[in-house]
């Protein structure tokens, strides 16, 4: 018996929606980034891109429990000496709500070269509007 890897040519992409009013975080990211990689697919394969497009909505509208809002930070570097800086959940809620979810599952993807390819298939909208209609995507319950 072998082991079936799965060809280019045999992936399926799909397209799903995701509206994250009133959802956890958390639990969101890692459900969503199951579908990016395609882990909920019988043709999962580790070394291969086998997952599905995610179109989120209402990304300012997510829940983060406990004291996460004033106490989860967020870091990043600019390249120079001393350019470390820092922003709290709330103020990046506030500020960019789409990069906060971004952060969450990309945080959930493989760090390498294939984690980032699969990163670019989440595309996350702070409002109920989105461009991508004529994709026809089916909304995704978790």
């Amino acid at each position: 018996m072998s082991t079936q890897v799965a060809k280019e040519s045999e992936i399926k992409r799909n397209w799903f929606i995701v509206d994250l009013e009133g959802k956890v975080l958390g639990r969101a990211a890692a459900e969503i980034a199951r579908v990016l990689s395609g882990k909920r697919k019988a043709i999962y394969t580790p070394s291969v891109d086998t997952g599905d497009f995610v179109v989120v909505i209402n990304a300012d509208k997510i829940k983060l429990t406990g004291n996460k809002l004033a106490d989860k930070m967020y870091y990043h570097h600019t390249g120079f000496p001393g350019g470390i800086r820092s922003i709290n959940a709330e103020k990046l809620l506030g500020k960019k709500p789409e990069e906060l979810i971004k952060k969450a599952v990309k945080g959930m993807l493989p760090k390498n070269p294939l984690g980032r390819k699969m990163a670019k298939k989440l595309k996350v909208y702070s409002g109920s509007e989105h461009p991508h209609s004529a994709q026809q995507p089916k909304e995704l319950v978790f």
